[in-house]
């Protein structure tokens, strides 16, 4: 699963609204709140130092391990949380995941949880939140004769289409 990220909210928000387990890397931080700790854990989160978390590759090899076991994933191609609540680029990993696996890509969007609980803030408003899930992409609908690099460009874009599509269908 791919989604956009507003909010620390939104892997709570997509791991409650998704019907099977999601596994996803969360800040080792995170698991020093007892109760957040307990949630997280329960929903699938793994913690990851500051220091991983710099290294793509550690991060990377880490989420592929886990859908090669045959898990669902929640990553967040943005690489980080939204600044203005609005879709940021999209970085490569989740294409090269998709590739590697072989495993289809399912774009999420999340609305309202940057109103909830923007970057910065450490207690969600109450306020309305909304998500949506769009089509599969699946990487092996690809040309085989296409170069790896020209198939995460397309599903890429593939989902960078869908997500802003389904942002306008939600209103932003």
């Amino acid at each position: 699963m791919a989604s956009n990220h507003n909010s620390n909210l939104d892997p709570v928000i997509v791991g409650v609204a998704y019907p099977r387990k999601l596994s996803y890397l969360a800040k080792e931080e995170l698991f020093k709140v007892p109760f957040l700790s307990f949630i997280i854990r329960h929903l699938g989160a793994i913690p990851v130092s500051r220091q991983d978390e710099l290294k793509a590759g550690v991060v990377l090899r880490t989420m592929l391990d886990i859908l090669l076991s045959g898990e669902d994933v929640l990553i967040f191609p943005e690489g980080s949380r939204s600044l203005d609540g609005k879709l940021q680029p999209l970085e490569g990993g989740v294409a090269m995941l998709a590739l590697h696996s072989k495993a289809p890509i399912l774009p999420v969007y999340v609305k309202g949880s940057f109103e909830a609980m923007p970057r910065g803030t450490s207690f969600p408003k109450p306020k309305k939140i909304e998500v949506l899930f769009g089509k599969l992409i699946d990487p092996l609908d690809l040309p085989t004769d296409m170069k790896d690099k020209q198939k995460r460009f397309h599903l890429l874009l593939q989902l960078e289409k869908q997500m802003e599509e389904m942002m306008y269908e939600l209103g932003k």
